[in-house]
């Protein structure tokens, strides 16, 4: 008997059945919106009111002159014009200037950002607050910016030079109203479409969207309204019954345990195709549309990084700025990165690296109240295995990535992982498997979130970081629509994985930790993430690394002079630490060091600004150091002083390096600066300059050094010729080799063991540089296969010898001319015993190329799988060889101050003292001078430009040599000045060093400054912090030993941040010499901060530091 419930199955049947054609259909749901039948389908019906006339919408303008941003009070002042539609710029309102806009309230409160044209971006409606239309009228303000998303490229392609005769339309500003419901119906059909497009194979819920996308369509009728509520009902299919009026709720339903996190986010380049003013503009944009979508969706967080911009909303829109403050305090709004930019992780020193974090936490703290947990490093072009460390040091252990999904050679193995550093140190890594930070929040990028995971095995959770974003605007409401449909589908059906929202960066972070059972579960990777990508930028922009690298040394130095100057206060006891100065300093080279400033792939203007900021650093810091010389060297003058000439004195050169050292130091020799004549070894041919061997050998630590005559272990030099196009640079320690324009043999002359190998030349080359897209950013593998070597020519002596010998040769290259003067002293490049010279090369550029690499090479006659590369506090080693396609990935890559190629016995290094990429391929150890892209700046690198390099031999394998001291002393020049005789009796001059560092020979101390809480005015107890660091990668003890001029009372190891973590014990020797013990693993660092006091029941030396009890 047949169940009373089925339906009745007819005996006959006359029709054609429902088989359908699957790929028609699915083609079909394309004709639904826009296109051709937008005058019929739901495209039609998205709005039930329109107006634009001027009874109802009335339109004003005033245009800022130039290239000017003037603030909201500025620009109320001025004078508007009548406007209309259609015109060119250089309840609700829709507003499309085709370009980026503001709307600010009358009272100047930024309310949200206006993306105008037609992209994926585009935001132009403005919501009429209810109050506004009860009342009939509502004034609000909009400030257009003649920019788009990506800037304003030339001809379409977004890395194009800016086209600065760019006009924009204003295309719409109408008063309009929505057909909700219809609105509604487009965010059902697309979720729908987008699982049909997505899902692979032939599964069940595919089908189900297709179809029922399909019958959506039959139901749609653009003559009756009421078919839209009847076609959305249909939608229920899928989504299920309700869904809609469940709101956020809908994500407490279903799964317990979701597989994808998903978070907002707004990537905004703080510079790029644009300068920084209009980032400026593109935070207020972005984050005021945010917290708008905050109030509409509940469920909505927003993270954002880099203090920088937060600093500048302060600033610049303090209403704003209090708004995201009450959104961080509710949880919806979230701080991530702990850093001050999102910068490059390749080129910033060590030092400079840790103040990134220390500047970026401080500022978090000290506005909201809290640190940031998440390390956030999305779109940086590689990342120093030196990172992991410093992240933990900086009070955080998380760490999010993206950027490696670029490479393009190998595939990265995981996606989420425990990322550990050179020192051992390990961070919980995740780099998102959907391969964007700027996911759509589409059904694809769900899915991908699994499909793509690179280790499920061991986790099996995803983070979608969704949101417009490197030109900003961040989520769109589309997006937030779609999520809940997407989650309320995979309530209903488990072929579509879950999404959870409402939830922070470190919950998600806090959750792999748990379920990898702290990072037990989870594969491991060691060192560097270097990006196989991009490696152009190592080079790109010159002037930018130049700037880069002499700003970071110039702040080492003025803050190591500004401790001693506010701690020996023997002759100015008003000197006052300049704190202040110095962080404006430090916070212009850090926003310098964003990742796409540093590596020098931003269009021109951007690097305008930069060029000012390191000029203002440059002055500034040489004004502080010229302050805290006064204080420490009284009447002691510039070398260039016309009162030199009638002053008794000496020349003089303060060491900020703790290394002994011995400096051949060139000096003036005209004007009132002859009479120093007396105290130099060597002058030039013209007798304009004057060669002083300078002396700071005498024990260890920063200490002052004095010029001398040679001494007895002095090695001098020579120079000769066996005619034009043969000569030699030569001392008892090595001797180099010009024949024909190539450098034809580099001798170790104490051992007599040639180092070029046979039958090939060094000198400069030059190659080819066409890349297959990103001009400015990738030098491509291929290139290596275009070498073309130049040869020196026009070749002379300019100097002789004993104290320095040099060649100074020319060359030229198409429209670029290339002098270069090498040079060999008659010193060692360190005191370490048998050290040898180093060969100089100082370059004067005039580059006028376009798509060309310029390089120096040495073909060496040494055997190693690989080379060596100095990284931020420590050292990298890289294969030369191409055994594997992750070795031949590495063909350019990314060194500071030293690349070293050794074997067992012997080892080349190449210094430098502004350049960071270098190559090492077999035997041919490179540095990368100059590039010539064309885009995103047109002018890339052409002009002047002035840079040095040096070849350093060294006995023994790199692990046993002195490379690290030599570089860094060859990046640390002495601050040389003339003391009169009544400076040379001054305290200081006799003073023993502060603080040296005895023990291993491994470890370095880099840094030297005053503690950030210190009360600078009161000088009360004050602290003073020091950086060291582990630099050859083994376990190192050393005692930090103080001067008798400072009493230290309290000794404490603390993080980046000065957050004090162990207490160290403090011992005094029968010198009254105290010292403390530290013990070191590998590439690690240390922060010591000593606090300092009054000495007690003993009288106070004349050259103690004052301190207040």
């Amino acid at each position: 008997m047949a169940s009373s419930h089925l339906p009745h199955y007819d005996d006959q049947n006359y029709g054609t059945g429902a088989k359908w054609i699957k790929h028609l259909t699915k083609n079909r749901l394309d004709t639904f919106t826009g296109g051709h039948f937008a005058d019929v389908n739901l495209s039609s019906v998205l709005f039930t009111h329109r107006l634009s006339d001027d009874q109802h919408v009335r339109l004003e303008v005033w245009s800022a002159p130039g290239l000017t941003k003037p603030s909201f009070e500025e620009a109320m002042k001025q004078k508007f014009k009548p406007a209309k539609k259609g015109d060119s710029f250089g309840p609700s309102f829709e507003f499309d200037p085709g370009c980026e806009a503001m709307i600010f309230g009358t009272d100047g409160t930024p309310l949200q950002g206006i993306t105008g044209g037609y992209g994926g971006d585009r935001r132009v409606e403005y919501i009429i607050p209810r109050e506004a239309v009860k009342a009939g009228k509502h004034s609000f303000i909009i400030e257009s910016s003649c920019n788009g998303m990506f800037g304003v490229p030339w001809n379409g392609d977004t890395i194009a030079p800016p086209d600065m005769n760019r006009y924009f339309n204003l295309d719409s500003a109408d008063l309009v109203v929505p057909n909700q419901e219809a609105w509604g119906l487009l965010a059902d059909f697309t979720t729908l479409k987008e699982i049909g497009n997505t899902l692979p194979g032939n599964g069940s819920l595919q089908n189900k969207a297709i179809t029922v996308a399909n019958a959506i369509m039959n139901e749609f009728d653009e003559t009756d309204k009421t078919s839209i509520a009847r076609a959305r009902k249909i939608a229920e299919q899928v989504f299920g019954k309700g869904w809609e009026q469940k709101a956020e709720g809908i994500y407490e339903e279903g799964a317990k345990r979701a597989q994808i996190w998903g978070i907002g986010y707004c990537h905004i380049d703080t510079a790029w195709l644009w300068p920084y003013s209009v980032t400026q503009q593109k935070v207020a944009r972005s984050w005021s549309t945010q917290i708008d979508l905050m109030e509409r969706y509940p469920e909505h967080r927003f993270t954002c990084s880099q203090a920088q911009q937060f600093k500048w909303l302060e600033q610049l829109y303090p209403k704003l700025f209090d708004r995201v403050r009450e959104k961080v305090k509710t949880g919806q709004f979230h701080l991530v990165g702990g850093s001050w930019v999102e910068n490059d992780a390749n080129m910033p020193s060590g030092e400079a690296l840790a103040r990134q974090f220390l500047y970026g936490q401080r500022y978090f703290e000290s506005r909201f109240g809290k640190r940031c947990e998440t390390a956030w490093l999305p779109d940086s072009f590689g990342l120093t295995g030196a990172l992991p460390q410093l992240i933990r040091l900086a009070d955080m252990k998380y760490f999010f990535t993206q950027k490696l999904s670029w490479n393009n050679i190998n595939v990265f193995p995981h996606s989420t992982f425990n990322w550990v550093g050179i020192d051992g140190s390990q961070v919980l890594s995740h780099m998102t498997p959907v391969d964007t930070y700027t996911a759509q929040a589409s059904v694809g990028d769900i899915h991908k979130g699994i499909t793509n995971h690179k280790n499920l095995e061991s986790s099996d959770t995803a983070l979608l970081v969704f949101g417009n974003g490197d030109g900003g605007g961040g989520p769109l409401a589309k997006m937030l629509e779609n999520l809940r449909r997407i989650r309320a589908t995979s309530n209903e059906s488990r072929e579509l994985p879950s999404v959870d929202m409402g939830h922070s960066v470190e919950e998600f972070f806090d959750s792999l930790l748990s379920e990898s059972e702290g990072g037990h579960k989870l594969p491991n990777w060691n060192g560097e993430l270097y990006l196989e990508f991009h490696r152009g930028t190592y080079t790109s922009h010159g002037s930018i690394k130049k700037g880069n690298r002499k700003s970071e040394i110039l702040l080492r130095d003025v803050e190591h002079l500004a401790t001693l100057a506010s701690l020996y206060k023997h002759h100015n006891f008003n000197y006052v630490y300049p704190k202040s100065k110095i962080d404006d300093c430090w916070e212009k080279v850090l926003l310098n060091q964003f990742h796409d400033v540093l590596p020098g792939s931003a269009i021109g203007m951007v690097y305008k600004d930069a060029e000012q900021l390191y000029s203002e650093v440059s002055k500034d810091g040489e004004k502080l150091i010229e302050e805290a010389l006064s204080a420490l060297f009284p009447a002691a003058l510039d070398i260039t002083d016309p009162s030199i000439k009638s002053t008794p004195g000496h020349i003089i050169g303060y060491n900020t390096t703790f290394f002994p050292r011995r400096d051949v130091v060139a000096l003036p020799l005209t004007g009132a600066a002859s009479r120093l004549k007396s105290q130099v070894v060597q002058t030039s041919k013209d007798g304009s300059v004057g060669y002083a061997l300078m002396d700071a050998a005498g024990g260890e630590g920063a200490r002052v050094s004095k010029s001398r005559g040679l001494f007895a272990d002095s090695m001098p030099v020579s120079v000769f010729s066996n005619g034009s196009d043969h000569f030699v640079l030569r001392n008892s320690s090595v001797q180099l080799t010009i024949y024909k324009g190539r450098i034809t043999s580099v001798l170790d002359v104490q051992l007599d063991r040639e180092l070029i190998a046979k039958g090939q030349t060094g000198g400069l080359v030059i190659f080819e540089d066409r890349p297959n897209y990103w001009d400015a950013w990738d030098v491509e593998i291929h290139h290596l296969e275009t070498a073309h070597p130049l040869e020196f020519s026009n070749l002379e002596i300019t100097a002789e010898g004993p104290l320095r010998a040099s060649l100074k040769a020319e060359t030229t290259y198409g429209k670029s001319k290339i002098s270069v003067t090498i040079s060999l002293d008659a010193i060692a490049a360190t005191l370490k015993h048998g050290s040898r010279s180093l060969f100089n090369f100082d370059a004067t550029v005039d580059w006028q190329e376009k798509h060309k690499f310029l390089k120096f090479e040495l073909p060496l006659d040494i055997h190693s799988g690989v080379a060596t590369y100095e990284t931020p506090f420590g050292h990298v080693q890289r294969s030369t060889h191409k055994n594997t396609t992750w070795d031949m990935a590495k063909f350019e890559v990314c060194g500071h101050k030293f690349a070293d190629l050794s074997e067992f016995g012997y080892g080349v290094a190449i210094l430098s003292e502004s350049k960071y990429g270098f190559s090492c391929r077999g035997n041919v150890l490179r540095i990368s001078l100059l590039r010539a892209a064309t885009a995103p700046d047109a002018d890339q690198d052409m002009g002047k430009h002035e840079f040095s390099w040096a070849v350093m031999p060294h006995q023994g394998h790199f692990l046993e040599s002195d490379v690290p001291a030599a570089a860094f002393l060859y990046n640390s020049p002495l601050h040389v000045r003339f003391a009169s005789d009544e400076s040379l009796a001054a305290p200081f001059m006799s003073a023993s060093p502060p603080f040296t560092i005895s023990g291993d020979h491994n470890v370095i101390l880099e840094t030297i400054k005053r503690g950030e809480d210190d009360d600078f005015k009161k000088n009360t107890n004050p602290t003073v912090v020091l950086r060291l660091y582990e630099a050859f990668g083994g376990h190192a003890r050393v005692k930090l030993r103080v001067s008798p001029d400072f009493h230290v009372v309290k000794a404490t190891i603390t993080n980046l941040l000065e957050d004090e973590l162990e207490v160290l014990g403090v011992k005094t020797d029968n010198d009254d010499l105290q010292s403390v013990k530290l013990d070191f693993r590998g590439f690690e660092v240390k922060t010591v901060k000593l606090t300092l006091g009054s000495k007690t029941r003993e009288p106070k030396r004349e050259s103690w530091v004052t301190v207040d009890a």
